[in-house]
């Protein structure tokens, strides 16, 4: 009998995607909600489980086609596991596979697919392994996973590459390139120019299309300041180890540019509201997007009510998040909605940059890296940590005395920190 495995509901006003990759192939044995297949969406990877238990059938997709929510994808044969585990006939394996003949010695027993395979873990890889092993050319099926179930992890995939390079040869001789099969693909010219052609993921086909327009929509202007990181930097240094004994994680600069956030869209509610046709929606909530850097592009989960969240909870959601998105395990009702968003290229090393607004929304705010710099006070100057604030907004709905104003509150929160405590 065989069950239809169908294109699952991916979300709100999504109603399609790209079949990135076939995690399973015909004939494999399948356990029920084991993954199959991996999905691209207009924000995230999305795995296809398997309905039923069985051996996998009919794939009725290519990879790079694109299916609707709903589509038949694939079939599996849920008659077919026994038939999976029998050894196959000598005529029906792959040329590749050794073949006693009568008499020649032991007989050679065919394993299962999943023993043959390495317990299947290459089978079954989240996109961000996936990206980390075409990356370093490695072959999953020689990787003993860590994970659970035997899956692999990013760690497992880095560490084997690392030990490929250590252990790959050195370059032979001339006289051993000479005696190389004909086969072998030839080496690069000296000085030969390369091109190479990668079909972009759906993810950044979402990304460029979505900056465009917000580019040709709003009329998008930004504004800058700098805060003297001293007290946020002297708050976290005495109180970090505290802080992670009683909460479980690490006092990060987020918990306290978010809370910051909070204060200063609501002294300035136009920065938390968007535009829809003729009219401005104010939310009395702040949610706020986090842009995340993962393996297959810039994601932005949503950290919903901040304004009822305390430094814990912001930072064990936000380390979360971070996880998940290096895992491709984020959920697409998690980078749908957000008031304001907040993003980060001070990781990266950046001074200063003009963040571009995440539609519907209005403004986003760009945080840069700390450095010292030489400023004046009282009459003296003095080296403090010194960091870039940018505020892009949208000039339809934001006044420049409105941003700016939002970012002196910004300022004087984080330079006075107990501003966050007394709600001032």
């Amino acid at each position: 009998m065989a069950t239809e495995v169908k294109v699952p509901t991916l979300g709100e006003s999504i109603t399609e995607a790209t079949l990135g990759q076939w995690l399973k192939q015909p004939g494999d044995p399948v356990k029920a909600d084991e993954p199959i297949a991996s999905l691209e969406t207009d924000k995230v990877a999305v795995e296809v489980n398997a309905p039923v238990a069985g051996v996998m059938g009919a794939q009725l997709v290519k990879e790079g086609d694109n299916v609707a929510v709903g589509a038949v994808i694939a079939q599996i044969d849920e008659g077919g596991a026994a038939a999976a585990a029998a050894p196959p006939a000598a005529a029906e394996l792959p040329p590749s596979t050794p073949v006693n003949p009568a008499g020649a010695g032991e007989n050679i027993e065919a394993k299962p697919a999943a023993e043959d395979e390495d317990e299947g873990t290459h089978l079954t890889l989240s996109p961000a392994v996936r990206r980390i092993v075409l990356e370093h050319h490695l072959d999953p099926s020689k990787i003993r996973g860590t994970g659970k179930d035997g899956r692999l992890t990013k760690d497992d995939v880095l560490t084997a590459a690392k030990a490929e390079k250590a252990a790959a040869p050195a370059p032979a001789p001339a006289a051993s390139q000479a005696a190389a099969p004909s086969s072998a693909p030839a080496p690069a010219k000296v000085g030969e120019r390369r091109e190479e052609r990668v079909r972009m993921t759906r993810l950044r086909q979402t990304v460029a299309r979505r900056l465009k327009e917000a580019q040709n929509t709003a009329a998008i202007l930004t504004t800058f300041n700098d805060v003297d990181m001293t007290a946020v930097m002297e708050a976290r240094s005495k109180y970090k180890e505290l802080f992670e004994k009683k909460h479980g994680i690490r006092l990060g600069f987020m918990a306290f540019f978010a809370k910051a956030a909070v204060l200063a869209l609501r002294d300035i509610p136009a920065v938390n509201a968007s535009i829809d046709g003729e009219e401005i929606v104010y939310h009395d909530f702040v949610d706020i997007s986090i842009a995340v850097s993962a393996p297959q592009g810039l994601v932005v989960p949503v950290l919903r009510d901040v304004q009822d969240l305390g430094f814990a909870d912001i930072e064990k959601a936000i380390a979360d998040f971070g996880k998940r998105a290096r895992d491709g395990a984020l959920k697409i009702e998690e980078m749908q909605g957000g008031t304001f968003t907040i993003t980060n290229g001070g990781v990266f090393g950046s001074l200063m940059s003009t963040p571009i607004i995440n539609p519907p929304q209005s403004a986003v705010l760009g945080m840069h890296r700390i450095e010292e710099r030489a400023v004046v006070r009282d009459g003296q100057i003095v080296a403090r940590p010194m960091m870039y604030l940018a505020l892009s907004y949208d000039h339809r709905l934001i006044d420049g005395r409105e941003a700016v104003t939002f970012l002196v509150r910004m300022k004087e929160a984080l330079e006075d920190p107990t501003r966050l405590l007394i709600d001032l």
